[in-house]
């Protein structure tokens, strides 16, 4: 499982790499809404769409973001639309966790597919317009993520259930603990201070989702990168609901040794809307 896991990355690492630092961005933009309606494809049968109803799932989501690219959404940074999007995710999120997998499963079917499918094109036109600011800034809020995820998983396997008797979601993901999000936090608190020091060491020429943060101060920068370290175990949490609603392990197996796509990306779907939303309000306050 191992080496597969480990093959499977260094494949998308070599396909991602190569289209994250080209000079056309159609490449990334290619790359990633192929990226985007697989996983469409799998949330289509996560809520009980097969076969053709699930390729129609992903041909819509598909469509939808070929409509914004050619109505020229990437090229206009919308305050309300990206506030809007963002206070959705932080209310739809916390209202999801909090009925749990019972609750979930009582929404209607062809609704809980159509959010799906709008929250999947939003994140896509999310990371177009961040890789659009530069790759600086699109990996800070990549990297963000990612530095979450791992250093919540050593925490919470080194002091899950030492501090905090209580877990974070037991009916929804019983291995997560309090002590996993606090070290996530922490992690993500390392990680944007290299990442300042270096853009500053270099003098980076493009800003960095951190140096953005920093241009408004301290307490600001602290305080978003804790929602965003929330936000993304909010979009973890989510899609476990989403996957135990259904019965399954993993979104698909699409990718050898990581499951699906949505296991890659569940917990990007609402940090990429939210980095969009803090930018652009921090930029309308200069």
């Amino acid at each position: 499982m191992l080496k597969q896991r480990v093959i499977t990355a260094l494949l998308m690492l070599a396909v991602f790499l190569p289209a994250l630092f080209a000079t056309n961005p159609q490449y990334f933009m290619g790359l990633t809404l192929i990226l985007i309606s697989a996983g469409a494809w799998e949330w289509s049968r996560l809520n009980g769409w097969r076969s053709l109803g699930a390729v129609l799932g992903a041909l819509l989501c598909f469509l939808v973001c070929i409509w914004a690219l050619d109505a020229g959404w990437m090229q206009h940074d919308s305050g309300a639309f990206w506030a809007l999007s963002g206070g959705l995710w932080v209310l739809l999120g916390a209202w999801m966790i909090q009925r749990g997998v019972s609750g979930w499963g009582q929404w209607p079917g062809l609704l809980r597919w159509l959010v799906g499918l709008v929250l999947l094109a939003v994140a896509w036109l999310a990371m177009v317009q961040a890789h659009q600011r530069g790759v600086n800034f699109l990996l800070s809020v990549l990297v963000l993520v990612w530095a979450a995820d791992v250093f919540a998983y050593f925490a919470g396997r080194a002091l899950g259930g030492r501090w905090v008797k209580v877990k974070l979601a037991p009916a929804i993901s019983p291995g997560k603990s309090w002590e996993g999000v606090f070290g996530g936090m922490a992690g993500v608190l390392v990680v944007a201070a290299c990442w300042i020091a270096v853009d500053a060491h270099w003098h980076a020429a493009l800003p960095s989702f951190y140096t953005v943060l920093l241009s408004k101060g301290w307490l600001l920068t602290l305080v978003a990168l804790m929602l965003m370290t929330a936000m993304s175990v909010v979009g973890d949490l989510v899609e476990s609901l989403v996957k135990r609603s259904a019965g399954v392990k993993d979104s698909s197996a699409l990718l050898p040794g990581h499951g699906g796509v949505l296991d890659r990306l569940d917990a990007l779907l609402p940090t990429l809307p939210l980095a969009m939303m803090i930018v652009t309000w921090v930029e309308m306050q200069a």
